[in-house]
């Protein structure tokens, strides 16, 4: 098994619970590291290099589909951490203060950032999966277009079932071909 979960209905709550229980778990060996005296690097060090990586496992295939909810569970995992690792941040607004203390950025942005880079690096020719885009327009034609993205959009009439790959050519073509 890939370690992907994915359900009879297509969303992504199998898949999400499984990375909450898993790190769950690995968020109490952080706290047992706090307890030995670790210093704060070294914590921090320990959720970027062992939780961090659960929580992004193939983000490029379900990071679209994700709902306000899960990621709101996602987000406090995170946040969780950072208040184990950093003691002072007790108190302190998520999204500025406890993320610019750690030093770290907001697991929506990174999953954002690893899509558009999966994407970019899709786009490649030399890419084992550039097969399964559609052909790229002419550049002299979508020079004349309001709107001159590199691919046609591809219309679905719900995001549900829409593959990661329209999403990112619906959403991530204007960020990563220019």
């Amino acid at each position: 098994m890939l370690g992907v979960h994915i359900d009879s209905s297509l969303c992504w709550s199998t898949h999400i619970n499984s990375i909450l229980k898993q790190v769950t778990r690995r968020l109490y060996f952080l706290k047992q590291l706090k307890r030995a005296g670790l210093s704060s690097n070294q914590l921090l060090q320990y959720y970027t290099s062992v939780i961090r990586p659960v929580l992004e496992y193939c983000v490029p295939v379900w990071h679209y589909a994700l709902t306000k909810e899960q990621t709101q569970q996602l987000e406090a995992i995170q946040k969780r951490a950072i208040h184990i690792i950093f003691n002072f941040t007790r108190g302190m607004p998520y999204s500025s203060s406890m993320l610019f203390a750690a030093n770290i950025s907001s697991l929506v942005s990174r999953r954002d950032h690893i899509s558009q880079k999966f994407f970019r690096d899709l786009t490649h020719p030399s890419s084992c999966l550039y097969h399964l885009l559609p052909p790229p327009r002419d550049h002299s034609f979508t020079t004349r277009l309001r709107s001159c993205e590199k691919y046609p959009r591809v219309y679905t009439r719900t995001r549900r079932y829409c593959s990661f790959i329209n999403y990112a050519l619906n959403n991530n073509q204007d960020k990563i071909t220019n």
